[in-house]
Parts: C-alpha cells; sequence; structure tokens
C-alpha cells in the first residue's frame, strides 16, 4: 500500500504542477499558452501519468475517481484514506511549490466560476459522471482496451477541459481544486468542487450498470485498472 500510495502522490503532483502550472504561466506570459494549450496539458499529463503509474496504484489521481471505484465495488474501503491523503499532499506540494516559483500569482491556477455557482456545480456534476463513465468503460475487459485507456481518459479530460473550463474550469477533480484554493487562500467557491465530482463519479457507476452486462461494473474490490 505505501508504494501504492506514493504513486498517486507522485502523479497527482505531476497533474497539479503540470496543470495549473500551465494556468499560471499562461498569465505570466500573457497567453502564450491559450485556453486549448490548457487544456491539452491537462490531458497529455492525465495520459503520461496513467502510463507511468497506472499499473502500480490504478492511477486515479483524484479523489472523485477513487470515490467511483470504491461505489462501484472496485476499490477496497480500506484504501480510500491513504489514498485521498496521498492525492491531497501531492496537490498541495505542486500548488506549494507552484507559490515559491510565482509568488506574485494570485491564483495559482485554483478553480472559478465565471457565471453562477449553480451553473458550475452542474457543469461539474456532469463533466465528471463522462470522465468517470470512460474510466469505468475503459479499465474493463480486454487487455487492448486497457492499453489504451490512457489515451480515451486524457482525451475526454483534455475536450472537457476546451469547452467548459472558461465556465467552470472544468475541474472534475477536489484534490486539483483544493490544494491551489488553500495555498491561495481563495476558498470562496470551493465547496462545489469537492462536492460536485463524487456526484457525477457515482451517477456515472450507477450508469455503467445500465448500459453493460451485469458483472461488468460491479466487481470484487481491486486496485489496478
Amino acid at each position: 500500500m505505501l508504494k501504492k500510495a506514493f504513486a498517486e502522490f507522485l502523479g497527482t503532483f505531476a497533474l497539479v504542477f503540470a496543470g495549473t502550472g500551465a494556468i499560471v504561466i499562461n498569465e505570466v506570459s500573457s497567453g502564450a499558452i491559450t485556453h486549448a494549450g490548457i487544456a491539452l496539458t491537462f490531458g497529455l499529463v492525465v495520459m503520461a501519468m496513467i502510463y507511468t503509474v497506472g499499473d502500480i496504484s490504478g492511477a486515479h489521481l483524484n479523489p472523485a475517481v477513487t470515490v467511483g471505484f470504491w461505489a462501484a465495488r472496485r476499490f477496497p474501503g480500506r484504501a480510500i484514506a491513504p489514498y485521498l491523503m496521498s492525492q491531497s499532499a501531492g496537490a498541495l506540494t505542486a500548488s506549494a511549490l507552484l507559490r515559491i516559483l510565482f509568488p506574485q500569482n494570485r491564483l495559482l491556477g485554483a478553480t472559478i466560476p465565471a457565471g453562477s455557482e449553480l451553473q458550475s456545480f452542474i457543469l461539474e456534476c456532469v463533466l465528471t459522471f463522462l470522465l468517470m463513465l470512460t474510466i469505468l468503460n475503459v479499465s474493463t475487459g480486454a487487455k487492448e482496451k486497457g492499453i489504451t485507456a490512457g489515451i480515451a481518459i486524457g482525451a475526454v479530460i483534455a475536450l472537457e477541459a476546451m469547452f467548459a473550463g472558461p465556465i467552470c474550469g472544468a475541474s472534475m477533480n477536489p484534490a486539483r481544486s483544493f490544494a491551489p484554493a488553500l495555498i491561495s487562500g481563495h476558498l470562496e467557491h470551493l465547496w462545489l468542487y469537492l462536492v460536485a465530482p463524487p456526484l457525477g463519479s457515482c451517477a456515472a457507476m450507477l450508469a455503467c450498470r445500465c448500459i453493460r452486462e451485469p458483472g461488468c461494473c460491479v466487481q470484487q474490490p481491486k486496485i489496478s485498472f
């Protein structure tokens, strides 16, 4: 379990450092990376981490994904706390390092709704639902499907960040939102990014059970894809 937890720490650190780092550097460089570049950064770093630590920890990198796998009975309850603590620690370490590197940046890539909180709450629920539905389906079945899982999951994250990022931030990940909000001191909208993704993730488990054969989405607990 220690190796799995450390893998989650490293993977989530890379996700937050590269993803929110792209947002910070885009601001510092007056838009050199662009919104499309930020969306691709999030998708690519997740894809890379799935292939890097996926065979060790499953590369959840996201408390909502861990909760979703647990709800689908594909992850043991005793491992939830170590995973969530490792993911949070990795995200916080990344945000703290970005604070050191860019001390003048105000938000450090924190997710802030562009419209109403209700609008962003619904968007985050739906975005995480689609992400978790993809994860549950590509992490089940043929070995060939597992090999391409990183590409599919990374593509979904990039796609959703591309079109929904300007409105809700397209977090889909409580750790990714919690860390920059805490380090930057902007906690005013944090609740919706902590609540909406797990709800969407659990809803995806129910949808997966409706569209697949019995037993495909609800299996005995396991950690890796």
